[in-house]
């Protein structure tokens, strides 16, 4: 089975020649009894690569050069409603985006809980592909190299909740684990919350990671006010954030060739936001 995975997995029409892998190359828990292949792929009149049917997790890897290599990672969960991935302009983009500047970037493909007809769920499965993703990049930081202590998740919309989530849905690692892996811990070192969907169960407090936060003015009132309001339930609590929401601008903005304006420099802000907490002084 986990022959046939990889090749459907690597048969994917590919965004780049980046490598992926399955967070479970003998099956995910809780997937067992699925079809096996590949996920379905539709693609928008602008060129997005959007994912569905989605029961082999997986990452597809963005590495930088080993000279460029700063120690950081993020892992990059896209948004589509837990019903899909829009997974161009808020994972693939990112990703090249990110290693071009020394980042190494994951483009995580968790499964569909809001899908037509899945037997899934977000904190019982996208949740769990979530950590173990984080697990894996732990594992094998030395091997991509990645500091262990510098990784961490960025997520859009839907992908936003389950970046949320780990934030505060977390452990130590498994002890004793027969798989090596689980015995890493599930804690990202940072999280990046863009456009999210807030968890209502989300309450800050001190000893969280630190946060990045952004989103356009014109969205959703859960989201255009939801997200200041946390940031200022983050503060409070006494952990770190940084907010930005960006003026006459909606959701699902990604990042694209084609934004203009202030919002066009997002991940400028990001990446300067990462140097300013220390996560890019290569070692």
């Amino acid at each position: 089975m986990r022959g046939i995975l990889l090749l459907c997995l690597l048969a994917l029409p590919s965004l780049t020649s980046a490598e992926t892998i399955l967070l479970w190359p003998s099956g995910a828990p809780g997937s067992e009894g699925k079809p096996v292949g590949q996920p379905a792929i539709r693609t928008t009149p602008a060129g997005d690569q959007v994912i569905s049917n989605i029961h082999a997790p997986s990452l597809t890897l963005y590495l930088p050069p080993k000279d460029k290599a700063t120690g950081a990672a993020v892992i990059l969960a896209p948004g589509g409603g837990h019903r899909e991935l829009w997974s161009t302009h808020e994972g693939h983009n990112e990703a090249k985006w990110l290693a071009e500047r020394g980042v190494a970037a994951f483009v995580l493909y968790y499964r569909l809980a809001r899908e037509k007809d899945s037997t899934y769920s977000v904190e019982g499965h996208a949740l769990p592909d979530t950590q173990r993703a984080v697990r894996l990049v732990r594992s094998r930081g030395s091997e991509w190299g990645v500091n262990p202590a510098r990784i961490g998740v960025m997520g859009f919309s839907a992908g936003g909740e389950l970046a949320a989530l780990i934030s505060y849905k977390n452990d130590s690692g498994i002890p004793g684990s027969p798989d090596p892996i689980d015995r890493h811990p599930s804690r990202p070192d940072f999280y990046a919350l863009i456009y999210p969907a807030i968890p209502r169960d989300m309450e800050p407090f001190k000893d969280m990671v630190p946060a990045f936060l952004a989103c356009g003015e014109n969205d959703r009132t859960n989201i255009s006010q939801g997200l200041p309001e946390l940031y200022v339930k983050i503060r409070k609590a006494g952990a770190s954030a940084e907010l930005h929401v960006y003026a006459g601008v909606g959701h699902g903005f990604g990042f694209r060739p084609t934004l203009k304006g202030p919002v066009a420099g997002w991940m400028d802000r990001f990446h300067e936001w990462l140097g300013a907490r220390g996560f890019l002084t290569r070692q």
